[in-house]
């Protein structure tokens, strides 16, 4: 009751001030910064390494045990997780709360490098990741049809539609996931190899030998064309 009264005692005081609280309103929502994925904040980082045909247990011995022995020198660092499964392995990096995350991002890929010169040859450098909100995806687009192939739609998603998503503000480089994939299998006789002392590796080295991109060169008839019109 006594707001009433106050209200019919001094009108002109009130609207002044409920004038006053509508302006501020309108003021703070006019600039009030909006952000659909705002930054969280989470101070964790993401390592995965992938490497073809080596076990959960040659993944943790080969790789993992590097990486963690590297990432012991990054500034800010928690502790540490890993998961191995076959043929990849991925960290977590756990970092205490105030850390510069862009600097410990810079010494994780650093870092990753060095490790990498420790192990196996041919491994391929690791997928560094920081999460935040806008690392989790809000939707999928599916590609399918009755007409095209698997790879076609493969080809159109990767070199078509990905450039167009990948230029729209505030959205990374999808990676496309399916297709078909060129791959060798290759089974081995454990006493074949023995009797030529052969080892898995010598054998994925003639694989890799054996299948080389190649430029073709300059043909006979360019060459007659060229100089002799």
């Amino acid at each position: 009751m006594w707001l009433v009264r106050l209200a019919l005692r001094r009108p002109i005081t009130i609207a002044v001030f409920a004038f006053a609280i509508i302006l501020a309103a309108a003021l703070a929502i006019r600039r009030a910064l909006v952000n659909i994925f705002p930054s969280p904040g989470v101070p964790v980082i993401y390592a995965v390494q992938p490497y073809g045909g080596m076990t959960p247990s040659q993944m943790e011995s080969y790789f993992v045990t590097y990486y963690e022995y590297h990432f012991l020198y990054v500034a800010g660092l928690e502790r540490i997780e890993s998961q191995s499964i076959q043929g990849a392995a991925m960290l977590e990096l756990y970092f205490r709360p105030g850390t510069d995350m862009s600097q410990s991002m810079a010494q994780v890929v650093a870092l990753t490098f060095r490790a990498t010169a420790f192990m196996p040859a041919g491994t391929l450098p690791a997928f560094i990741l920081r999460y935040d909100a806008g690392s989790i995806p809000v939707g999928q687009l599916v590609f399918s049809s009755e007409t095209r192939g698997q790879s076609e739609i493969q080809d159109l998603a990767l070199y078509r539609v990905r450039p167009l998503l990948a230029t729209l503000p505030g959205v990374s480089a999808p990676p496309p996931f399916g297709g078909k994939v060129r791959t060798i299998v290759v089974d081995l006789d454990p006493n074949r190899m023995q009797a030529y002392h052969f080892s898995p590796r010598d054998v994925a080295a003639a694989l890799a030998k054996a299948n080389l991109t190649l430029p073709s060169g300059i043909s006979a008839w360019a060459i007659t064309q060229r100089w002799f019109p």
